[in-house]
C-alpha cells in the first residue's frame, strides 16, 4: 500500500476533486479490457495540466510508488491494470482536438481525444486519418499512441506510426518533451517518438500527439465473398495482393464468429459458410470499379460460393458491421472472451488458421477466429469461463501452443494489442534474450526507478549492490523477481 502521507501529497497536487479513492473507484479502475487480470489502485488521479502529471511523476520517484497511465481502459493486453503499490492516471477528460492544419494537412489533439471523433472532424473537411481500431468509437489516441494500434485499414494505410509526427510527452523523471513536428523531413538525432510509439506507456505519459492526415479517397467498393473451405478464401488473399491490388480493407470470419454474429445483429449472413472475406477498395473511380471488377473474378476463381457487392454506402455499412461486430457478437456466448492477435505473414494465414482450429479442438475449447487476413493479423478468440479453473487451464496451453505456431511461421505474438501483462512470458521466447535486455536497459535509462507502469512488458531485474548474496532465502526472492532470468 501507497503510504497515506504520499496520498495526502497526491491529493494536494490534484485537488480533492479530482483525487478518487472509494471502494467503487477503486474496483471501476481494476481492470481494462482484457480478461483475467485485475488489481485495485491505491488511487485515481485526474491531473488538469501537465505540470501536475511532472509533479506526480517526480513525488512517484521520491517516494515509491507506481503510476499507471489509463485512457478508455479499453486495451486487450492489460496495459492499463494498476500494480501493488500504484496510482491510476486519467487522462480520457483530456479530449481536444486543438488545431486542423489543411495547408499541412496535420492535426494536434490531447491524448484523450477519441479516435472515431478524429475521424468525424477530419472527414468533415475531406480528409482522412487512416488508422482505425475496432474499438475506434472508444479508444484514445494516446492510447493508439501507447500500443500503435492498427485497424481495418492498416494493409493499405499502415498504423498508428506511420501518422505520428510529433509527442507532448512528460517522462517517469517529470520532465517534459516534445518531440518532432510538422516538417516531413527530420533527421535531427534519434528519433524519440518512435522510441515512445509502441512503447505501453512504459516511459512516458503522452498528452499531446501530432497526426499526419491524408486527402480522403473519391470513393469505395464494399464487396462481402462466402466459402465452404478456408483454404480457399486463403488463397482468395494471396492472389488479390499477387495481383497488385492493395485493398483498403481484407478481413476475415470464420463460421463460428459468422453464426454469432448472424445471432447478435441479424444480417442475412448464412450461418452454413465455413468463412467470409470483407474486402474494401478506395480511390479513385476508374481505379476503384477496376480494382473491385478484378476482386469479385478473383474470388469466384477460388470457389466464392456468392459475392455480394454493396449498391450504396447504407448497404456497405451493413455488410462492415459484420466484421466491427465479431468480438460484440463473441463475448455474448459465455461469461469470459479472450480476444489475441497472433500474426503471420500473408502466406502463411492458411495454415496459421488450420493450426489454430487444430489447437482448439485438441484442448475442447470453443474458438471463433476473424481479423486483418490482408496483413496475416488474426485474432484467435477463446469462449470460456474465468470461474472454470480447469477449462482456463487448457485455454492458457492453447494459446502457448499457438503462439509456438506462429513464431515457427515466421510471425509474432502480438500485432497490434502489445505485450502488457498478458503476453510477457511469450516475450524472451519471440525475441531472445538480447533483444529484450536491450529493452530492459532503455526502461531502466529512462525509468531507473521504474514507476511508470511498472511490471508491463517484461519485469525489471532489482538493481543490486555489492556481491550476490549466499543465503538461499535471499536468492530465492530475488530468483522469484526475475533477477536470475
Amino acid at each position: 500500500m501507497i503510504p497515506q502521507t504520499s496520498l495526502i501529497k497526491l491529493r494536494s497536487i490534484v485537488g480533492g476533486e479530482n483525487f478518487l479513492d472509494s471502494a467503487e473507484d477503486k474496483i471501476a479502475y481494476s481492470y481494462d479490457g482484457t480478461p483475467l487480470f485485475q488489481q485495485l489502485p491505491d488511487a485515481i488521479l485526474i491531473p488538469r495540466s501537465t505540470d501536475q502529471i511532472s509533479q506526480i511523476l517526480r513525488l512517484a520517484n521520491e517516494e515509491g510508488f507506481g503510476v499507471v497511465p489509463r485512457g478508455s481502459g479499453s486495451g486487450l493486453s492489460g496495459g492499463s491494470i494498476p500494480v501493488e503499490n500504484s496510482v491510476v492516471l486519467l487522462v480520457n477528460h483530456w479530449n481536444r482536438i486543438l488545431e486542423i492544419d489543411q495547408n499541412n494537412l496535420t492535426i494536434w489533439v490531447e491524448a484523450g481525444a477519441i479516435t472515431g471523433q478524429v475521424h468525424s472532424a477530419v472527414e468533415a473537411l475531406g480528409l482522412m486519418y487512416p488508422p482505425d481500431p475496432g474499438s475506434s468509437t472508444i479508444c484514445t489516441i494516446g492510447g493508439n499512441v501507447a500500443e500503435n494500434a492498427g485497424g481495418l485499414r492498416g494493409l493499405k494505410y499502415g498504423v498508428t506510426r506511420n501518422y505520428v509526427l510529433g509527442l507532448e510527452v512528460v517522462l517517469p523523471s517529470g520532465e517534459v518533451v516534445l518531440t518532432g513536428g510538422k516538417s516531413v523531413k527530420d533527421v535531427a538525432g534519434y528519433s524519440l517518438k518512435d522510441i515512445l510509439i509502441g512503447s505501453e506507456g512504459t516511459l512516458g505519459i503522452t498528452t499531446k500527439v501530432l497526426l499526419r492526415l491524408i486527402p480522403k479517397p473519391d470513393t469505395s467498393r464494399t464487396m462481402l465473398a462466402l466459402y465452404d473451405k478456408l483454404s480457399d478464401a486463403a488463397e482468395t488473399v494471396s492472389d488479390i495482393i499477387g495481383s497488385k491490388i492493395t485493398p483498403a480493407a481484407l478481413e476475415f470470419l470464420d463460421n463460428t464468429t459468422i453464426r454469432c454474429v448472424e445471432e447478435y445483429a441479424h444480417l442475412g449472413l448464412p450461418t452454413s459458410v465455413e468463412s467470409l472475406l470483407l474486402i474494401e477498395v478506395d480511390g479513385r473511380v476508374s481505379v476503384v470499379e477496376e480494382d473491385a471488377a478484378k476482386i469479385v473474378q478473383l474470388c469466384r476463381q477460388h470457389h466464392a460460393l456468392d459475392v455480394t457487392l454493396a449498391a450504396n454506402e447504407e448497404e456497405a455499412v451493413r455488410l462492415r458491421s459484420a466484421r466491427k461486430g465479431a468480438l460484440a457478437a463473441l463475448a455474448r456466448v459465455r461469461p469470459t472472451t479472450i480476444l489475441e492477435d497472433a500474426t503471420v505473414p500473408r502466406s502463411e494465414v492458411a495454415p496459421m488458421l488450420e493450426q489454430i482450429n487444430r489447437i482448439s479442438k485438441s484442448h475442447n475449447l470453443t474458438f471463433g477466429t476473424f481479423g486483418h487476413a490482408g496483413d496475416g493479423n488474426l485474432h484467435p478468440t477463446c469462449l470460456t469461463d474465468e470461474r472454470d479453473s480447469e477449462e482456463i487451464h487448457r485455454a492458457e496451453m492453447a494459446f502457448e501452443e499457438i503462439f509456438s505456431e506462429a513464431i515457427r511461421l515466421g510471425g509474432t505474438i502480438t500485432g497490434e494489442h502489445g505485450i502488457g501483462l498478458s503476453k510477457k512470458k511469450f516475450l524472451k521466447t519471440m525475441v531472445g534474450e538480447p533483444a529484450l535486455e536491450m529493452m530492459r536497459k532503455i526502461k531502466q535509462t529512462i525509468d531507473p526507478n521504474g514507476v511508470l507502469n511498472p511490471g508491463k512488458i517484461f519485469t525489471l531485474r532489482p538493481r543490486c549492490e555489492g556481491p550476490l548474496p549466499t543465503n538461499r532465502e535471499q536468492i530465492k526472492k530475488l530468483a522469484d523477481l526475475g533477477a536470475f532470468t
